[in-house]
């Protein structure tokens, strides 16, 4: 009982991560809009919205990595597989957000042609910018989360947040003998 209740702990963990971030990245993105567009109201309704999207989509992204989803990079240089992540994310956002509007239209009484919605406009192009906006906002989020997997469970957050100026030299090199200790035990086996 206690090894699921630590599970559950972890991937609540993880969903909250996933979803204040997608949260920090729809909100930017509504509000950019909202303030190009010029509009007077309406502002908290869309922030709603992004709240909601944050949480399907959190859901979907956790979803989709316990699926094992975009792992297949990881043994290449951290670059590779935060590129890889970003962008396979973000075609999995978009699909999920077109299925999402489909299966709500049908549902609705529409046909699925007129319950796709017209993302980016309705061409390939303007959904293949969506799709690279999604992509470059993702890089960072996965940049961290590639790091942090690397080297380890929380050492990226302590050095993010725990240790101070002063502490860090000392906390790197504990973690560069931990890493030297972890790669020369991994070379003897």
């Amino acid at each position: 009982m206690h090894r699921l209740a630590e599970k559950g702990l972890e991937e609540f963990h993880r969903f909250t991560v996933m979803f204040v971030y997608l949260w920090l990245v729809f909100a930017l993105f509504l509000l950019n809009e909202y303030v190009a567009l010029g509009h007077d109201h309406g502002h908290l309704v869309l922030q709603g919205f992004a709240l909601i999207n944050a949480a399907v989509l959190g859901k979907v992204m956790l979803v989709a990595e316990d699926l094992k989803l975009g792992r297949r990079f990881e043994h290449l240089p951290l670059f590779w597989s935060v590129l890889y992540k970003s962008c396979l994310f973000a075609a999995v956002f978009v699909v999920f957000h077109i299925v999402e509007r489909v299966a709500i239209g049908l549902f609705s009484g529409a046909t699925a042609r007129a319950s796709i919605p017209p993302l980016g406009g309705g061409s390939w192009s303007g959904i293949a910018a969506v799709w690279a906006a999604i992509a470059v906002s993702l890089l960072p989020f996965f940049a961290l989360r590639e790091t942090s997997r690397v080297l380890g469970p929380d050492v990226l957050w302590n050095l993010m947040f725990r240790y101070s100026a002063k502490d860090r030299p000392r906390a790197l090199a504990a973690i560069g003998a931990a890493g030297a200790a972890a790669n020369g035990d991994a070379g003897r086996n």
